[in-house]
């Protein structure tokens, strides 16, 4: 098939693999800046650092858009087993956790299926809930995520939440457990796959484990920013092709696949956009996410603040960790319209990727896909039953990605958006909301949103 744009195509891969450029700057952003956590010094750090390099790299309007939330600081926390036995196990809480101090018993769900809350309601009531970091238990076909397996948790009336990490060696995993901008109505904490083991064999040999947790978490008024640069369009620079991935990390890792990994495949899809494609008819925005970890908070901000302008929004390619994913597939949130163009990209650019057509509701895309802006991630689309690996513990570090792994997504990311901004005969149109309300209750999605319904509603009632 003939490349209508071989010698920009040419210019851009040659220069982003000839370059160490997305290294270097997945390093500041890790060792310099550290987790780059909502509330600390590395996370304001970052947003100037990238701001800075949208400059360097020649893009235009590059500005930081401050927002208010509530912040989370982690405390001290401490987990001591009383009956049967006397002992104290390590382990950490998960953001918005609020300060607490409580005994009560443990009821152990697994890997915390759906239907296994209702069905089991009664003995989880006024206990502390323990589950796994699974994400495809046992005979469910979907991705049960952490915040569903809390929020379900709460409403079968637990006191108290532990995510036991399902791999072994990797520590606890965090994950935030606040609904968008309050802090979570129980204690949630995290254990090693090694304790959690433990004492599941404690009650199997000697009956109920009863448990003392403490914490002094604290949740305060703070600032996080949205970094903002863009290519202006020269024809209809109010059409906007954007590339986006949240900046923030949790605060026990440096956050290096998951997402800085996104962040600097990003910033070098800026770089060579910039430097090569000239003046381009529409234009491409870039934009890093702040506090994505906590609630997608950044980017509901963004929605929110930019409502007038999202049905302009041509395409938004999500790139929350894309250069540390395994695969570097396109997947469109549902958007088969888009099919042919994309298998048409894929043989203009002689690349081999997998085109998914699913969503999910777990990344910046998110607060988008819910306006009926047209969107799409690189992420792989045949998703593993496994979970996060490394992501979401200490051990996400500047070491577990390669230098290829960020080549490879900024390459592709530049080279879509390179098409989409050229594209005259572009074949999707935002959906309204009447489509957007059809999509999200979809036979297969009924249960899922029934749920969260059902969690929204329990919130306003105990607010």
């Amino acid at each position: 098939m003939t490349n209508p744009h071989l010698s920009l195509d040419q210019k851009i891969v040659g220069d982003i693999y000839t370059s160490g450029e997305s290294m270097e700057n997945l390093s500041v952003l890790c060792d310099d800046f550290g987790s780059r956590f909502g509330g600390t010094k590395g996370e304001r750090l970052a947003a100037d650092f990238i701001k800075a390099k949208y400059k360097e790299y020649g893009l235009s309007n590059a500005h930081l858009e401050p927002f208010e939330y509530l912040g989370w600081e982690r405390g001290e926390v401490k987990l001591e087993i009383i009956s049967p036995i006397q002992k104290e196990i390590p382990c950490i809480t998960l953001p918005h956790s609020p300060p607490v101090t409580m005994e009560a018993e443990i009821f152990d769900i697994g890997p915390g299926a759906p239907n296994d809350f209702d069905t089991l309601g009664d003995k989880i009531k006024g206990k502390i809930l323990m589950t796994n970091s699974e994400i495809f238990p046992k005979k469910v076909k979907r991705w049960v995520h952490r915040q569903e397996k809390y929020g379900r948790s709460l409403m079968a009336g637990a006191i108290g939440f532990i995510f036991v990490n399902h791999y072994p060696g990797y520590g606890p995993a965090t994950g935030g457990i606040g609904d968008y901008d309050s802090a979570g109505p129980i204690p949630g904490i995290s254990i090693t796959r090694e304790d959690g083991a433990f004492i599941q064999r404690l009650a199997k040999r000697k009956g109920t484990v009863k448990i003392r947790l403490t914490s002094t978490d604290k949740l305060s008024k703070m600032t996080s920013w949205n970094v903002v640069g863009e290519l202006p369009g020269t024809v209809k620079p109010e059409e906007i092709i954007m590339l986006g991935s949240h900046y923030d990390g949790h605060d026990i890792s440096q956050g290096a696949s998951d997402p800085a990994s996104g962040v600097v495949a990003v910033m070098e899809a800026a770089r060579v956009l910039a430097k090569y494609a000239g003046k381009l008819p529409r234009t491409i925005r870039f934009v890093m996410w702040g506090v994505e970890e906590i609630g997608l908070l950044g980017s509901y901000e963004y929605a929110r603040a930019h409502a007038d302008e999202l049905e302009n929004i041509r395409f938004y390619l999500n790139m929350d960790g894309a250069g540390g994913s395994p695969s570097k597939d396109i997947n469109l949130h549902e958007w088969p319209s888009l099919q042919d163009t994309v298998e048409g990209y894929r043989k203009e650019m002689a690349l081999d990727f997998a085109i998914g057509q699913a969503f999910h509701s777990a990344s910046d895309h998110y607060p988008f896909l819910l306006k009926g802006v047209i969107t799409a991630g690189i992420e792989a689309v045949q998703i593993t039953r496994g979970g996060r690996g490394y992501g979401h513990t200490q051990y996400d570090t500047v070491d577990k990605v390669t230098l290829q792994g960020l080549q490879d997504a900024a390459s592709l990311a530049a080279r879509m958006a390179l098409r989409v901004a050229l594209e005259e005969n572009w074949p999707a149109s935002p959906r309204d909301a009447e489509s957007v309300d059809k999509l999200l209750n979809q036979p297969d999605r009924t249960e899922i949103q029934a749920y969260l319904k059902r969690v929204k509603a329990f919130y306003k009632e105990i607010a």
